[in-house]
């Protein structure tokens, strides 16, 4: 026996959101980014001081340490958030923990990032707080990922 199947609009209530309102705002973030918005380090730092108390003091010492670190990195944003890219490859971002209601925020690297170390290594790292130790972890990732 034969089952067709329904083709359409469901209509129950309990319809599951597929994206939560963070993951919609991101993805506008990005088309909009796509378009040639929030290409420069003006764009970062407006995004950066638009964060709560935490995530803005980490995302303007990350900003601060990555451009002194690797100055041919340069500064745009990618799904609303701060990110430093080289030829226009997307090299690293900072993902404040607001934007997905994590605990805390982090650095993340791509796969253009020249990281590479044997047959497994870490592509984001946590970043509850900054430290003078932190910060030397994150010049000297910076400058190897930016090659």
């Amino acid at each position: 026996m034969k089952v067709k199947k329904k083709v359409g609009k469901t209509t129950s209530p309990a319809r599951k959101k597929v994206f939560s309102d963070e993951e919609r705002s991101a993805m506008v973030a990005r088309y909009r980014e796509s378009k040639g918005e929030g290409v420069g380090e003006a764009e970062v730092l407006a995004k950066i001081a638009e964060m709560k108390d935490t995530d803005r003091t980490l995302a303007k010492r990350v900003h601060e340490v990555i451009t002194a670190s690797a100055p041919n990195l340069q500064p745009k944003l990618w799904y609303g958030m701060p990110a430093y890219a080289k030829q226009g490859d997307l090299i690293c971002h900072f993902q404040p923990a607001q934007k997905f209601k994590t605990r805390y925020a982090s650095l993340g690297f791509s796969d253009k990032a020249k990281l590479d170390d044997g047959d497994l290594w870490p592509v984001a790292y946590a970043l509850p707080k900054m430290t003078p130790a932190a910060e030397t972890k994150i010049a000297a990732l910076v400058k190897k990922a930016a090659g």
